[in-house]
């Protein structure tokens, strides 16, 4: 909590507190960025690529980079809430598209926090079957509203505390990896095995496009930039290296799970990395180690569905301020300093997403939730992303100053095409999910309708509930 101490109490306009700093930023990008996918989907990842998934992580952790930059550079130019909605909204100066901009910004939080509650309620189910399924994912959402409402600096803190939480789990992975090799029973010829019936190069873009949503999260540490003490110094130092550190634990834990673990028991299993503790290669009992993991596995996606349920109400809350969604989106709690409105609303549409899974289920449609909306989440960011790319170029030379970050432009365009190929085999190989798409960007369009005929006015000019000096 010493990190928070010098931090102004509130800015000079009475909006958002400017109490996260460097190495508060660093640990919640490292949090959302290593997330709850690893502990997820790898073995997925393992299924379509072979024993070299690894290879998977590393390339898409480097196309994510390469969109990370785009963000680093757009932060210091614009330290405000609201991220791709409010660089589009620069860039280009058109209500309908930083709208949409939103919106698809918006379904994809909204999409992966449903799924990240899904997932957490199979964990839960592993060490207690007694709550039904939907309770807990309800129940979890809440918890996570009212942790959020209580303020951001206590969420952050409380990613940081879970990050390293998320952390050991990884580590402990890394050591059953390094003992199963000092053993000598390690075979590294399966990190070069492409086990597929495809092309190797297709078998790479098919695990990249699976892990995907492991590697998303680097976009929403821009909603609270506005949070951020200094960002100018301390947002590109953070994103990058929070990228980068996760890029190399990634990397590091697929090859552990490689070399202990068959590749077939990887992929056949919905926890692929449990399947590596049940290998009993530690002197600790199998079914201890089991029980400790799967709780490791909840408080990491506890930590990222908390910055999911963060960043989507900052996006309503900055979107607010200019005039793109309804006014009362931009209210903040006289107290707390939390955009309660935007709070309420995005805990309600989550939940509506998870009760909307549950009821297919049980009218007999085959609905696998948890990929469903990872899927949703992953085609809906691939298009901002590629809007947030575009935007950073058509923004060269604007609002610059010399703390400015520049991002090199190869690299960029490179980010883009990497883009625009995941996108193009996201939807070729699961359209189902665009339907899915089409029914929260449908939602998102009642908000403009509301805002188009019912707005009338910047809410900064009304009082937002902000009390200066709080």
């Amino acid at each position: 909590m010493a990190d928070t101490a010098t931090a102004p109490a509130v800015d000079d306009e009475g909006g958002l507190k400017r109490s996260i700093t460097g190495r508060l930023l660093f640990f919640y990008v490292l949090g959302d960025v290593l997330g709850s996918g690893i502990y997820v989907l790898i073995g997925s990842v393992a299924g379509e690529v072979g024993g070299a998934f690894w290879a998977a992580f590393a390339v898409g952790v480097t196309v994510a980079g390469f969109t990370g930059l785009a963000y680093a550079e757009l932060a210091t130019k614009y330290p405000q809430a609201a991220g791709a909605s409010l660089y589009v909204n620069k860039a280009f100066g058109k209500k309908p598209l930083t709208f949409l901009t939103t919106v698809l910004y918006l379904s994809a939080t909204f999409a992966a926090a449903g799924s990240l509650a899904a997932g957490f309620s199979q964990y839960v189910a592993e060490v207690w079957d007694a709550p039904p399924a939907l309770l807990v994912m309800i129940a979890f959402i809440i918890l996570l509203a009212v942790l959020n409402f209580i303020g951001i600096t206590e969420s952050v803190v409380a990613n940081m505390l879970m990050t390293f939480v998320e952390v050991t789990g990884l580590l402990i992975v890394l050591v059953i990896g390094v003992i199963y090799v000092g053993q000598g029973k390690a075979d590294f010829s399966v990190l070069a095995d492409f086990s597929t019936d495809d092309n190797i190069i297709f078998a790479i873009v098919a695990g990249v496009a699976l892990s995907f949503f492991a590697m998303t999260g680097f976009e929403n540490v821009a909603n609270v930039a506005e949070e951020t003490v200094d960002p100018h110094k301390n947002f590109p130092i953070a994103l990058i290296g929070g990228m980068a550190t996760a890029g190399v634990i990634y990397v590091l834990v697929s090859m552990a799970a490689a070399l202990t673990v068959p590749v077939d028991t990887l992929a056949d299993s919905d926890a692929a990395l449990l399947e590596v503790v049940k290998a009993g290669i530690l002197p600790i009992s199998v079914t201890v180690m089991t029980l400790v993991f799967a709780v490791i596995a909840m408080i990491a996606i506890t930590n990222t569905t908390l910055v999911q349920v963060v960043t989507q109400s900052r996006i309503l809350y900055g979107m607010a301020r200019e005039d793109v969604v309804p006014g009362a989106f931009g209210k903040i709690h006289s107290s707390r300093r939390s955009p309660w409105v935007a709070l309420l609303f995005s805990a309600v549409v989550v939940i509506g997403l998870v009760v909307t899974g549950d009821v297919l289920g049980r009218i007999g449609l085959d609905v696998d939730i948890v990929s469903r909306l990872a899927s949703v989440t992953v085609a809906l960011l691939l298009v901002v992303y590629a809007g947030v790319i575009v935007s950073c170029f058509k923004l060269r030379g604007s609002d610059e100053s010399e703390k400015t970050f520049r991002a090199p432009s190869a690299l960029l365009v490179l980010g883009l095409i990497g883009n625009v190929v995941l996108l193009g085999y996201v939807i070729a190989t699961d359209p189902t999910s665009l339907i899915w798409c089409a029914g929260l960007v449908g939602l998102g369009g009642l908000l403009y309708v509301v805002e188009a005929v019912f707005g009338s006015r910047n809410p900064d000019s009304t009082d937002t509930g902000a009390v200066k000096g709080a």
